[in-house]
């Protein structure tokens, strides 16, 4: 690590490496202890709970009640997690190493409460902190579950819409979104015909569209189809969407009655058919122009299993293999964090390994803009 922290990190009595890590971007409240073993030469999740913030149906998630939320249970999280981790020890902490927080990008009110419990924990027990860079916390954690060693990565989510590649020490976004992010048109529209939030919009949505059969076929409707070069857009589709809820045709609850009408679960079948197919486009030029065969999909959407077989498909046919989670490590979680802030502890890195002053949060923090000094510096085929 840099000089002024060589003094502090060190492995515990047991010779592993444990970090600590805070994730409070946005709605969910995680808390992960990962471990290093280096006999073994790997990672090992020991504990990984989180609180998710629910807002009521028709409302999205506001940065002040979420910041509440997060404070009133990032305390009893984290102690969850030391518990679960080290279920017979009196003083758990003695085995951390260092403590890794979100730095950014995500919702200020919400990043700035847990970054807050991250320097108070560093002061009180005298271990360093791990700023990290959100994005790359996902892209890191889902390598290291799927043994994926340098694939093409959609990243999708509430907040972003990335497609992402590694070369010459970071991670280059090929494509993304141009104005919302894929997560948030699905959680505005589940909004608009009235599902919960319960456990989460873009879930619910799923369930709707579920309906799909070929015995009982749901209907497709056409939506705008935005993707402009290696980007997208949703904000139109989303317009559009809206427009035809407000439609006679549009049958919000009951059956229809005529081959002119539609339900929710129709739009929400074609709302999914219709984005996943455009994120699929991008994803597939970026595996041609950086010749690789392997696709990583992560963050929240990725969980969605419509899809992960629509990508599986299209990987597929090129020859190539999909690495896929379930919401575990899709969705935020602490573990993330962690898994990235052990990499920047493990090997150096000058950008996240920061001094107290240099904790504020950053809003707006892309995912080319950190060094990935853990993977080799060397140029891929689209450098």
């Amino acid at each position: 690590p840099p000089s002024h922290f060589s003094h502090l990190y060190k492995p515990n009595a047991a010779g592993k490496t444990i970090v600590l890590g805070i994730e409070g971007s946005a709605n969910k409240c995680g808390v992960g202890v990962l471990a290093y073993d280096p006999q073994t030469s790997t990672y090992q999740t020991l504990s990984n709970p989180r609180k998710t913030y629910i807002s009521p149906k028709g409302c999205g998630f506001l940065p002040k009640e979420t910041s509440w939320h997060h404070q009133s249970h990032l305390v009893s999280i984290i102690r969850a997690a030391l518990n679960e981790a080290y279920p017979n020890e009196s003083h758990p902490q003695r085995h951390l190493s260092a403590i890794a927080f979100t730095l950014g990008p995500g919702m200020g009110g919400p990043l700035k409460t847990c970054a807050m419990a991250a320097r108070s924990l560093s002061l009180l027990w005298k271990i360093p902190l791990i700023a990290v860079n959100h994005c790359i916390a996902h892209i890191e954690m889902g390598r290291v579950a799927t043994s994926a060693s340098d694939p093409v990565v959609l990243y999708v989510s509430g907040g972003n819409t990335q497609v992402i590649a590694y070369s010459d020490g970071r991670y280059r976004i090929f494509g993304e979104t141009i104005d919302i992010a894929v997560g948030n048109c699905l959680d505005r529209f589940a909004r608009v015909v009235g599902l919960s939030n319960d456990p989460s919009p873009g879930y619910n949505i799923e369930l709707e569209a579920r309906k799909h059969s070929k015995e009982t076929p749901l209907k497709f409707v056409e939506l705008p189809y935005v993707v402009k070069g290696m980007d997208v857009s949703f904000s139109g589709l989303l317009t559009h969407i809206e427009e035809l809820t407000r439609r006679k045709d549009f049958v919000k609850d009951g059956q229809k009655q005529n081959e002119k009408q539609f339900t929710t679960a129709d739009l929400c079948y074609s709302l999914q058919e219709t984005i996943f197919a455009m994120l699929i486009e991008i994803t597939e030029r970026t595996m041609a122009h950086c010749g690789q065969n392997s696709v990583l999909i992560v963050g929240g959407v990725g969980c969605n299993l419509r899809l992960q077989h629509m990508m599986a498909d299209m990987v597929s046919d090129r020859g190539g293999t999909l690495c896929a989670m379930d919401h575990r490590y899709c969705i935020d979680n602490g573990a993330m964090i962690a898994q990235a802030g052990m990499f920047g502890l493990q090997f150096g890195s000058e950008d996240m390994l920061v001094r107290m002053e240099d904790t504020e949060c950053r809003q707006r923090f892309r995912t080319d803009q950190v060094e990935v000094v853990w993977r080799p510096k060397t140029r891929g085929k689209h450098a």
